[in-house]
Parts: structure tokens; C-alpha cells; sequence
């Protein structure tokens, strides 16, 4: 049978099963009083503590990919060999990106040196954020199953990354980092006049400085929201394909063509949306670094 034909079929068999569903289930739409696909990105108050220090589950979610970067990192280093393994040569292809292609490709060699470690550890950890979240993991308290008679979370996805206030913490550190990093090369008056091109004089330098000086405070929102933005929405289409919206419109036919697009959907969030936004994160942070202390803005 030729590839066209197998692909005719296919699309034959998916249309069948789109007809026999609707025939079987019917295409009325039954009111949804009860869920609210939204809910899983509500943060439910899992431990209270004094302060603003409550437990939810993007606290949980922060400490497993911290842990998860801090362990894989440390294993692997100690199992370092001449000639590596699979895990070993994963590894070092990632160092090799995040130091030549990330890092030194945006600052000198000292600087690269001393940043290194920071840039890297921000590609991870983002990294392993963004993966995790597209584990299944019993975190939905909002409903709950019985497993051998005790009350347990639904399975859900989640990812702290798609909460704004992680971005946010990360960006500022960030934010905070290069503008230090500018001021101790150049001084304070040496670094705000930096943010106006060499050769810009008179009330067009003054306009230039207030545009430079609102844009470096702008890349807190350009950092935060872009991580945080593309992931929740990554999330959000996901979770509405792979059922939310044949809940909330209450059309059970309506799964037949909604799942396969949820499938879809999620594997190109695993395979490039989660790398791409760490990988973004992280080049970004490194040109900030690096434009901080060049001689000319």
C-alpha cells in the first residue's frame, strides 16, 4: 500500500470514528456546574506557616527542580570517565552549549569564567522546571481519588514556572546582577551614561537616557512574563484539548477531535517549548551581562 493511500485511510478511519462517536454519545451540549479547568493553576494553601512562607504546590514544584539540578549535576560530575556514556556525552553537549554558545558568545573570556556557573545553573533549574511540568503528579487538591480507601490529589499538570512570581524572582536577580555588574566596570556616572550612544548630544540624549533607562527596567517584564507567559499558555491549551474543553462545553463527542491535538500539542511543549524558553532565559541573561561592561552601549 503506498504512503498515500495509508494516509487516505488513516483520515477515513479518524473521520468513522468521529461519526460513530457523535451517533453513540450525540453532539448536545450538557451544562458543566462542577469543573473549572482554571482551578489547576489555583494555589491552594497546602501547609500554613507564619508569614508569607505557606506551602503550596509551586513551593513543592521550586524544590524538586531544585533538587533535581542540584542531584543530576553532582552525579554526574562524580561519574565523569574518559570515554563517556550516553548520560556523560547528554551532558557535556549541554555544558558545551551553555558555555561556548551562551555564555562566551556574549562576554569575554574572564568574565565568562567568573558568570559561567550562574548562567548555567539558570538554564537548569528553568530547564528542569519547564519538564516537570509536563509530569502527570497528584497535586490537583481540589479533587481527589481513593486509592486502597485513603483520599489522594488528582493527577495534574503544573509548572512553577507558569506561576508570574518565579519568573519574577529569577528576572530580578538578573535585573539586579548586570546592573551591579555595569556600575563596579564603570561607576555609577559612567554606567546611566552609557545607556546613550556615543555621539548622541543635547536634548536628544536627554529623550535617548529616559528610553534606555525605562527599556533596562522594562527587561524585568521582557524576562519574567515571556517565561512565564509561554509556558501557562502551553499549559492552558493542553489542558483544555486534552478534555477542559469538552468539559466546559459539555459536548463528550467533541474529545475525539480534541484529543489528538492535546497529543500533539504536549509533545512539542516537551520536545522544544521547555529547552527553547530555559535556553532563551539564559542567552538573554548573558547579553545583559555582557552589555553591562562593554565600552559602547
Amino acid at each position: 500500500m503506498s504512503t498515500r493511500a495509508k494516509v487516505f485511510l488513516g483520515l477515513g478511519i479518524y473521520v468513522a470514528l468521529i461519526v460513530a462517536t457523535a451517533l453513540i454519545f450525540g453532539w448536545s451540549r450538557n451544562d458543566n456546574n462542577e469543573y473549572q479547568p482554571q482551578n489547576e493553576f489555583k494555589l491552594d494553601t497546602w501547609i500554613n506557616l507564619p508569614g508569607p512562607f505557606d506551602i503550596n504546590k509551586a513551593v513543592v514544584y521550586v524544590v524538586i527542580a531544585s533538587v533535581l539540578t542540584v542531584l543530576t549535576m553532582v552525579y554526574v560530575a562524580r561519574r565523569m570517565q574518559q570515554r563517556p556514556g550516553r548520560l556523560q556525552t547528554t551532558v557535556e553537549l549541554a555544558f558545551t552549549l551553555m558555555r561556548d554558545n551562551i555564555t562566551r558568545g556574549n562576554m569575554d573570556s574572564r568574565m565568562a569564567a567568573k558568570w559561567f556557573p550562574f548562567i548555567a545553573t539558570l538554564f537548569l533549574f528553568i530547564w528542569f522546571s519547564n519538564m516537570i511540568g509536563y509530569l502527570p503528579l497528584p497535586t490537583a487538591t481540589e479533587h481527589k481519588i481513593t486509592i486502597l480507601g485513603l483520599q489522594v490529589p488528582s493527577f495534574a499538570l503544573y509548572a512553577a514556572t507558569a506561576n508570574l512570581s518565579i519568573p519574577l524572582c529569577l528576572a530580578l536577580v538578573v535585573w539586579i546582577s548586570y546592573n551591579v555588574e555595569g556600575v563596579r566596570a564603570k561607576g555609577l556616572g559612567g554606567y546611566l551614561k552609557s545607556l546613550v550612544p556615543a555621539g548622541v548630544t543635547g536634548g536628544m540624549a536627554v529623550f535617548i537616557f529616559i528610553l534606555e533607562f525605562f527599556s533596562n527596567v522594562m527587561r524585568l517584564l521582557s524576562l519574567s512574563v515571556r517565561l512565564f507567559a509561554n509556558i501557562l499558555a502551553g499549559h492552558l491549551i493542553i489542558l483544555f484539548m486534552a478534555g477542559g474543553l469538552v468539559v466546559l462545553l459539555g459536548i463528550e463527542a467533541l474529545g475525539v477531535i480534541t484529543l489528538p491535538a492535546g497529543i500533539i500539542l504536549f509533545i512539542f511543549e516537551v520536545g522544544l517549548v521547555a529547552t527553547l524558553q530555559a535556553f532563551i532565559f539564559a542567552t538573554l541573561t548573558a547579553i545583559y551581562l555582557g552589555g553591562a561592561v562593554a565600552q559602547e552601549h
